[in-house]
């Protein structure tokens, strides 16, 4: 008689992952860091000592925010961090107020880009005004 492996495809498969350093990205895009204590039916999370990591171009900073809760829900993508390779990263770490500044920046540039595109969208006869004429 043999073993047949079984692959779970439900709150089942994160057994393997209890006890160690996860990354999880929220559905807003946030990134938190921690260790996986406890999860339940619907993949709810409780991360330990846990981390919220911002990055920008080749900088990122990080939040500590303790004991995280998060629901299974807010989860698009999970996966254990290697040690090894992370010591390896050619990324470096800088204090959260400067890499806050650098996302402030960051996004006041985008802004700046998007106004542009849709200004000349606009010249074009293109509707840009998504939050008025948008009918859904």
């Amino acid at each position: 008689m043999s073993f047949t492996p079984q692959f779970f495809t439900t709150a089942e498969s994160l057994v393997d992952s209890l006890d160690k350093r996860l990354l999880v990205v929220l559905r807003d895009g946030r990134k938190i860091i921690g260790i996986l204590r406890s999860y339940d039916q619907f993949a709810n999370l409780v991360l330990q000592d846990s981390l919220e990591r911002i990055y920008v171009g080749d900088a990122y900073g990080d939040i500590e925010r303790g004991v995280f809760i998060i629901r299974g829900e807010n989860v698009v993508l999970l996966g254990e961090i290697d040690g090894d390779i992370e010591d390896t990263l050619t990324l470096r770490q800088l204090p959260i107020e400067d890499i806050m500044q650098m996302q402030r920046e960051e996004a006041e540039e985008k802004a700046r880009k998007d106004k542009l595109r849709h200004h000349l969208l606009y010249k074009q006869g293109f509707s840009v005004d998504f939050a008025d004429n948008d009918l859904y």
